[in-house]
């Protein structure tokens, strides 16, 4: 049964929402999908945080990402052909009905995962439904018309796949926050539970405050018997051109009474993945992003899939215990890589690392205690290079060696 919000665990400060303010002529003119800025109390808190720190939410240590001036090459590279080819399947993807859209069809370990694109996960744990970055619309932008379209379709629809205890969301861009998607949930009675500031976005699209549990890293609400704890993340946040480093971004521990689950959301390789190990694991599964990588554009705001696997090592304690499921590959277009290689090069690494890993296809629910044979589905759909053809997709510690 789903607690509300005002059952949050004592370390944990009630979400409040902003004063109610007369929208300026500027604000009535910003788009509903660009969210709201935090306001009041909401802002007060925000300011609080010891992550937030001149005047904009910072990570634990110095990050690089690309700027204006790497628009132009990057531009270049999504443009070359042969490249922009191998970004995506060369046919559809083989969807599957998730076993979790029949009420009847329960998890006989008590603990269950299904990957429904990119990173939204479905996790079934000790008798509750937790779903993660639920993404359902046709495009992640703030418009219809422009940005990346998905590859595959929603593998069931979101009134299929049944109640919801909690929705967790890591941070509001828009392929992990989906304005559409979170409407749509609105009809369920499920909490939403959000980093610091993201509450803001959800409210002004129509979620009752009373259903909004917004958390600061390190801090933790329950719901029902599960334990839902924000930690950190190396990323960045923002929906408009003026709002990044204003909204908080994080990873999640789910814990039950049988069962922990971790999900990455969006986040470069840094240290803190062997501290939330120590603390909240150790974990049956691991929801690691391995998909999205750039070392020239964006070396520490996304996981090349070596560090994806390194990163569950970390949170295992240097051993591999639990199952790696890849995410935040295979749906959308974000990046230069072929469409395939993440997955490809995350099971060539957890062969060599002795990881288990589980790559089901999109709509697959398997169980961690019994994952499914690795059979690798995507080579079939998969573009072969052409002789001749450029290394833009690859990262660097993938390209051939300069001669």
């Amino acid at each position: 049964m789903t607690e509300s919000p005002s059952h949050a665990h004592a370390h944990a400060p009630a979400s409040a929402p902003g004063k109610p303010t007369r929208p300026s002529p500027f604000a009535r003119l910003r788009p509903a999908a660009f969210g709201a800025k935090p306001t009041g109390e909401r802002l007060a808190r925000i300011r609080r945080s010891p992550q937030y720190r001149d005047g904009a939410f910072r990570n634990e240590r110095p990050i690089r990402m690309g700027g204006a001036r790497d628009m132009l090459p990057m531009a270049r590279e999504m443009l070359r052909r042969a490249d922009r080819a191998r970004r995506a399947p060369a046919g559809p993807l083989p969807l599957v009905r998730p076993a979790a859209a029949d009420p009847a069809d329960v998890p006989a370990s008590g603990l269950r995962l299904t990957w429904l694109g990119h990173a939204s996960v479905l996790a079934e744990i000790d008798g509750h439904r937790v779903l993660f970055d639920p993404v359902w619309g046709e495009r992640c932008s703030p418009f219809t018309f422009a940005g990346p379209k998905r590859l595959h379709p929603a593998p069931v629809s979101l009134a299929e796949l049944g109640r919801l205890d909690a929705v967790v969301i890591s941070h509001d861009h828009y392929d992990h926050l989906d304005m559409p998607t979170i409407k749509a949930l609105i009809a369920g009675e499920a909490v939403f539970a959000v980093p610091l500031g993201v509450g803001a976005h959800l409210e002004r699209w129509g979620v009752p405050a009373t259903r909004v549990i917004e958390l600061d890293w390190r801090e933790s609400a329950t719901v029902g018997s599960l334990t839902l704890t924000a930690t950190p993340g190396q990323h960045f946040c923002g929906r408009g051109l003026r709002d990044r480093w204003q909204t908080l971004w994080a990873s999640w521990v789910v814990a039950g009474p049988e069962h922990r689950v971790y999900h990455t959301g969006d986040t470069g390789y840094f240290p803190g993945f062997a501290e939330i190990g120590a603390e909240h694991g150790p974990f049956d599964a691991t929801m690691v992003q391995i998909g999205a990588y750039s070392s020239a554009y964006w070396p520490d705001i996304h996981m090349t899939p070596e560090e994806g696997i390194r990163a569950h090592l970390d949170l295992s304690g240097g051993g591999s215990h639990g199952v790696l499921l890849p995410i935040h590959w295979g749906t959308f277009n974000l990046a230069l890589h072929p469409w395939d290689e993440p997955v490809e090069r995350t099971v060539g690494e957890a062969r060599a690392a002795d990881v288990t890993v589980a790559v089901p296809r999109p709509g697959e629910s398997f169980e961690p205690a019994a994952p499914p044979p690795l059979d690798s589905w995507w080579e079939a759909l998969a573009v072969r290079p052409a002789t001749g053809a450029g290394t833009a997709g690859l990262s660097r510690s993938a390209r051939p060696a300069d001669g």
